[in-house]
């Protein structure tokens, strides 16, 4: 029985296409999360100075913010795959189990 039904959630075309643009999805705000992510380390690594300068006369310099907005654009990016996901992703897997008979 369950693997009838596997079968044919497998086999229903919306199951595909959800399956298809998950990944996508997934995978596209994964590869700008590493770019963000890596770009800053690689900066730190490769050229110290650039986030080393003070801001105006105080102690604070230019890679605490930038390191701060990385961590913000972590969050930001996570709420938009949860928004995507809440409403878009997961209609389409009611609909699947809708038309799977269960």
């Amino acid at each position: 029985m369950q693997e009838n039904l596997a079968a044919k959630i497998a086999a229903n075309p919306k199951y595909q296409r959800l399956v298809g643009t998950r990944s996508r999805y997934g995978w596209t705000l994964t590869a700008i999360m590493m770019v963000v992510y890596y770009g800053y380390i690689a900066i730190i690594a490769f050229d110290k100075e650039l986030f080393a300068e003070r801001l105006g006369s105080g102690v604070m310099t230019y890679g605490i913010p930038v390191g701060l907005g990385v961590i913000i654009f972590t969050v930001l990016i996570t709420g938009l795959y949860v928004r995507r996901a809440n409403s878009e992703f997961d209609s389409l897997t009611q609909e699947i189990v809708k038309e799977s008979g269960k």
